[in-house]
């Protein structure tokens, strides 16, 4: 069975973790936890960046330093992962959903400025698949309206928007290092990247369970004790350990996963002309980093019998999320602001193909040969009409492109 993801392995994790286990600290904010914030800092060219034990919990530190409580509103799409919303429901807030853009599934920056209240404390965007929100436009209103911009670049890693690096926009950024995305901390892990340097002195408090410990051990108090609100933040030196080996790697990692993404285009862009399918769309300013690759259906029930019919052949094939404002809880502790034009149909046909660093070239092949299968079939047996591809958005253009 073709699994649709196996977490990378550079080769190197198990002597950088033997090494962490012999250096006498496996708590947070040792060594190779050290090194690898320093990776980060001048890779992203960020005021200060700490290591997290998800994304999740970056979210959670984002809501609590920007001062979000009950009564608040926060602007974000409704397709995405639940820690989105969940991170600013926990402190209180209303979550106030949007619809997203059928070109790249991202939050419709149209949209927000007419979602925004004298309530609303936050926009919060997803970048998803590792392809960029329209960053100029949305901090623009941000700007406008004196709201706070948080980053969800949980997908986001070497992606850049105009040239510039994903998570550096927000005031806050999250970075996911789960072992679905493109590096890994071996299967949990986070960082939170500071761009407001206003915001750096409280966020190592929050992440340090609310104490100034931070500052202690850099001799700037006597004693630490608690002076905020907080939680235990920090990632343990084994996950940093492990963490280090793929960042040694992530040149390596990256130029796999870019490679298999260029492949399954080519090879299924014959299907996307025919109009049998749609694929993901790269707007000419954005450079994606190969995160996911994933194709449209005509709907939910052609979705479906794809999945079942890849299951079939050995291949795990994966929908994504469901719109968290028809949800139970986003019901409960959010509101849809407009219509729904497109979050429900759009997720409702996409399907994520197998894509991870250690996918073999025969494994790619039987995906192509499979897909190619099932969509041609179906062509030759009924030729249905060709769904209709989104149309890019303003200040887009269908290509495709290469990511870093």
């Amino acid at each position: 069975m073709i699994p649709f993801n196996s977490p990378p392995v550079s080769g190197n994790e198990i002597s950088h973790i033997s090494v962490a286990l012999l250096g006498g600290k496996l708590s947070g904010d040792a060594a190779y936890g050290r090194k690898c914030e320093a990776w980060f800092s001048a890779a992203l060219d960020a005021p200060k960046t700490l290591l997290t034990p998800s994304c999740t919990h970056s979210l959670e530190m984002a809501a609590i330093l920007l001062d979000i409580g009950p009564g608040d509103e926060v602007i974000m799409p409704s397709y995405t992962f639940v820690s989105t919303a969940n991170a600013f429901a926990l402190r209180g807030a209303t979550i106030v959903f949007v619809d997203i853009r059928p070109d790249t599934m991202n939050i419709d920056e149209t949209r927000i400025e007419q979602a925004i209240t004298t309530k609303t404390r936050a926009i919060v965007v997803v970048h998803y698949a590792g392809v960029g929100c329209e960053m100029d436009v949305i901090g623009d209103i941000a700007t406008r309206h004196g709201i706070a911009v948080v980053e969800d670049a949980a997908q986001g890693i070497c992606s850049t928007f105009q040239g510039r690096a994903l998570g550096t926009f927000g005031a806050v950024s999250a970075f996911s290092f789960h072992e679905t995305k493109n590096i890994t901390s071996g299967g949990e892990g986070g960082l939170t990247v500071i761009n407001d340097a206003a915001l750096v002195e409280r966020a190592e408090i929050i992440r340090e369970k609310g104490t100034n410990r931070s500052r202690f051990f850099r001799g700037q108090v006597d004693k630490y004790s608690w002076v905020d609100i907080g939680s235990s933040y920090l990632m343990n030196e084994i996950s940093a350990a492990y963490l280090w080996a793929q960042l040694e790697a992530i040149d390596g990692i990256q130029a796999r996963r870019m490679q298999i993404w260029d492949t399954y285009r080519a090879a299924l862009q014959p299907l996307a002309d025919s109009g049998r399918i749609a694929l993901p769309h790269i707007p000419q300013h954005a450079q994606h980093n190969a995160h996911m690759f994933y194709i449209k259906c005509r709907d939910e029930a052609d979705q479906a019998a794809f999945m079942t019919f890849m299951k079939a052949q050995g291949i795990t094939c994966v929908s994504h999320y469901v719109p968290l404002h028809s949800s139970e809880a986003g019901r409960k502790l959010g509101r849809l602001h407009g219509a729904d034009a497109h979050t429900t149909r759009e997720s409702g046909r996409l399907v994520r193909l197998p894509l991870f660093y250690s996918l073999t070239e025969q494994q790619m092949e039987q995906v192509i040969d499979a897909a190619t299968r099932y969509f041609t079939a179906d062509i030759a047996a009924r030729t249905p009409p060709a769904i209709a591809h989104p149309e890019p958005m303003r200040g887009s253009k269908r290509i495709a492109t290469r990511g870093s």
